[in-house]
């Protein structure tokens, strides 16, 4: 059945990747990101190739009272929203006390604060018509504490954890609540966080973004709350289970450490 589905961050990536499937099954697209002129060029496309509706809202989720008007646009357009995938999001390279504050808390408000409320704007109706589902992209780092990304990686816990909860709070109203965990993943991610200069990016598995979404869209459609693609990755997130917190760590930092070190 024919489908509306809103995906933010859609420019690029894996939400561009996923955006692909959902379009090329014939569901409606609200595509919204900061970048218009890549929206539009999107948009364009899924009309004529897929026959789909494409709407473009070129707006920054982080900002306090985007949410907000994109639901009031969305209202006037009477355009009612089956899917959200929250996928806008970024990382920071690089210890703490190097860090800026800036860009700290506008990861926070990108990562977790617009995907909190995004959430809160349209799952509740889902639960009212008894059908729909939210997508949460999380990242296997959600598992792990984070010596060179630290908060970049407890953002990501805090959406693997909030979307399970949410998943049972959901459960038996028909709509699904999913986290998508890749690793890493070919995309602008690395060159926006910097992280290309650490030892985990150079002498990591990389999978294609391509792969990713695959994965993360066939596993959102049968329900599945937590969905980690490559097999490696599901291996590695059983890693915490098995050894001190401490010890996972100074893993963590040893693989995070730049190139030399």
């Amino acid at each position: 059945m024919r489908k509306t589905v809103l995906i933010t961050g859609v420019s690029g990536g894996i939400g561009k990747e996923l955006a692909d499937r959902f379009a090329k099954d014939g569901h409606d697209m609200v595509l919204v990101a900061r970048t218009e002129g890549k929206l539009l060029e999107l948009a364009k496309e899924y009309r004529k190739k897929y026959g789909v509706q494409a709407t473009v809202i070129a707006k920054d989720v982080a900002s306090p009272v985007v949410p907000e008007e994109i639901v009031a646009e969305l209202k006037e357009k009477g355009i009612v929203v089956d899917y959200l995938v929250n996928n806008a999001g970024f990382g920071l390279y690089g210890t703490f006390l190097e860090t800026k504050l800036e860009q700290e808390t506008n990861m926070i408000d990108v990562n977790i604060k617009a995907l909190t409320v995004m959430t809160k704007l349209f799952l509740p109706d889902m639960v009212k018509r008894g059908q729909g589902g939210v997508m949460n992209v999380a990242s296997l780092v959600g598992f792990f504490p984070g010596p060179m990304m630290s908060v970049y990686y407890a953002t990501k816990s805090y959406v693997l954890s909030f979307t399970e909860a949410l998943e049972n709070e959901v459960s038996g109203t028909g709509v699904t609540v999913t986290a998508l965990c890749p690793g890493l993943t070919s995309t602008g991610f690395v060159d926006r966080s910097g992280m290309g200069a650490s030892k985990l990016f150079q002498s990591g598995t990389i999978m294609e973004a391509g792969q990713v979404a695959e994965e993360g869209y066939r596993g959102f459609l049968r329900g599945k709350t937590l969905i980690m693609p490559g097999a490696r990755n599901r291996f590695v997130a059983f890693i915490p289970r098995l050894m001190p917190r401490k010890m996972v760590t100074r893993m963590v930092r040893t693989m995070q450490d730049r190139t030399g070190h």
